[in-house]
């Protein structure tokens, strides 16, 4: 049965998990969390100040010992569980993501299928981590290798996806054997919350998953990652905050996974077939509301087929409905909040004083929520404002190049490196742009890369560390070697 709006709120916990209790927080005053499709409060959450995040250390600090000590299959079946819950109220889950973040109900649904297939994919990793023993070069003795639990985490998610951001990171840390603060988004923490309820009725033990939710991430922040009781760090966000929690990891040398910025480049050869370019751009650009790190932010698009590709993706976008995601006629939801809304404004205005044409869209929505209209800007020159930023937001900017190495070195032609994008239908040339495009992910001849299976990350300033795959339960694991005489000696 479909649980009304107010039925699911009253389900959402709204104190902080500490040490498998749910407390208030220290603050004085609580957290407002915002539907930004209507501007109007949804809950009323607790909120943390320092003295709370070091008491989560604390209770993840004193789990620690005993969660690295509990048999892999056991951690494998809690999260099994958990996936199950998930998947039994998903769309539960998906209301409330559409409630708090804004994205439509059909595409809150695949985020639940997308981000609890972390939980799937980490409970089955947990009882394959391996190591290996063999003699030494010499012959005079073992060598044994073998990888333990990193130790207690601190894990930052953002706002845009705010359960599979979560899953990502929490799944294989309890997977590893760490226990874990997690910190979610001040906007939408209220999916973490009901994941960490469901965790708890999977039966994970008391203290292994602490959640903080607060409005002054910095100041709360900074004692947990100062204490040298934690061992790692893994954060999704800004490159700009990202180089903060780097700059103070480095004073106690912690592991870190850091999930950055993105400015993707999806890029349209002349052979391409359009019909899949337009169809995959649409993807790319406007999944979530174009508020996603892989989404496509920069179109290089052949000059042969430009204009036709523009006028396509400029019809498509024009017929997006936008509204409140519960709606089911909604395709296009709000931006987050207002600022964000200012800055896609910003962007247009800048973009076409530098040159470029609106083909559609390019306005804010009046009424209440925080709605922008989807947007197509042809003609962007090279070099303009808008190629230099992560736009997050539903504007496709088009930029023509001639050249197959022109289309590279427009790709390449940024401090981010996190996901690309590129239509063609030569299969050489489209194994040199994987060799060439200095991305740490591909989309060839497709607008959707993520996938819980893969290693999810990117290069330069797009961050440190894979989230996914083989590689993800690696980021919360450390090596330990031992020398062992020659048993025959």
């Amino acid at each position: 049965m479909t649980l009304t709006e107010q039925e699911l709120l009253a389900k959402v916990p709204t104190k902080l998990y500490i040490g498998g209790k749910w407390v208030a927080g220290h603050a004085d005053k609580p957290i407002s969390v915002e539907d930004p499709a209507t501007a109007k409060t949804l809950l009323e959450i607790e909120n943390a100040t320092a003295e709370d995040g070091l008491a989560a250390l604390t209770a993840a600090d004193e789990a620690q010992q005993a969660w690295a000590k509990t048999a892999p299959r056991e951690r494998s079946e809690i999260l099994r569980r958990t996936f199950e819950l998930v998947r039994a109220r998903s769309e539960e889950f998906a209301m409330l993501i559409s409630m708090e973040m804004g994205k439509p109900l059909a595409e809150a649904r695949g985020e639940v299928a997308y981000g609890n297939e972390f939980l799937r994919w980490f409970s089955e990793e947990a009882v394959r981590i391996s190591g290996r023993y063999g003699s030494s070069p010499e012959g005079t003795g073992r060598m044994l290798v073998t990888q333990r639990p990193v130790g207690p985490a601190f894990a930052i998610t953002p706002w845009n996806f705010p359960l599979a951001m979560a899953t990502r990171k929490i799944g294989p840390a309890i997977a590893a054997g760490c226990t874990m603060v997690v910190k979610p988004a001040e906007l939408t923490p209220l999916t973490t919350l009901l994941l960490v309820a469901n965790l708890e009725e999977a039966g994970l033990p008391a203290g292994v998953v602490n959640v903080i939710t607060t409005s002054t991430s910095s100041a709360t922040s900074a004692p947990i990652i100062s204490d040298p009781r934690l061992r790692k760090i893994t954060f999704t966000g800004s490159t700009e905050v990202g180089v903060r929690l780097l700059e103070q990891s480095a004073k106690q040398v912690l592991r870190t996974s850091m999930e950055l910025g993105g400015n993707a480049p999806f890029v349209v050869f002349e052979d391409a077939d359009l019909d899949a370019a337009v169809a995959g751009a649409m993807l790319a650009k406007l999944r979530n509301i174009g508020q996603a790190c892989t989404a496509a932010n920069r179109f290089i698009v052949h000059e042969a087929v430009a204009e036709e590709f523009a006028n396509r993706m400029a019809e498509q976008m024009s017929q997006m409905p936008l509204g409140r995601g519960l709606d089911p006629e909604t395709k296009i939801g709000p931006v987050i909040n207002q600022k964000a809304r200012e800055n896609l404004e910003r962007l247009v205005k800048t973009t076409v004083s530098e040159g470029a044409a609106v083909i559609t869209g390019g306005n804010s929505k009046d009424g209440a929520g925080y709605f922008f209209e989807p947007t197509v800007l042809m003609d962007v020159k090279p070099g303009s404002t808008i190629l230099g930023e992560e736009i997050f937001g539903p504007i496709a900017p088009i930029v023509r190049f001639k050249t197959e190495q022109e289309a590279i070195d427009l790709a390449n032609d940024t401090v981010y490196g996190l996901v690309s994008y590129a239509y063609t239908q030569d299969l050489k040339r489209g194994l040199r742009l994987v060799e060439q495009l200095d991305t740490g992910m591909t989309g060839l001849n497709t607008g959707l890369v993520s996938n819980a299976a893969a290693p999810f990350g990117g290069v330069k300033q797009s961050g440190l560390g894979r989230e996914g795959g083989l590689e993800g339960i690696s980021e919360y694991l450390e090596t330990k070697y031992v020398m062992i005489p020659d048993p025959n000696n």
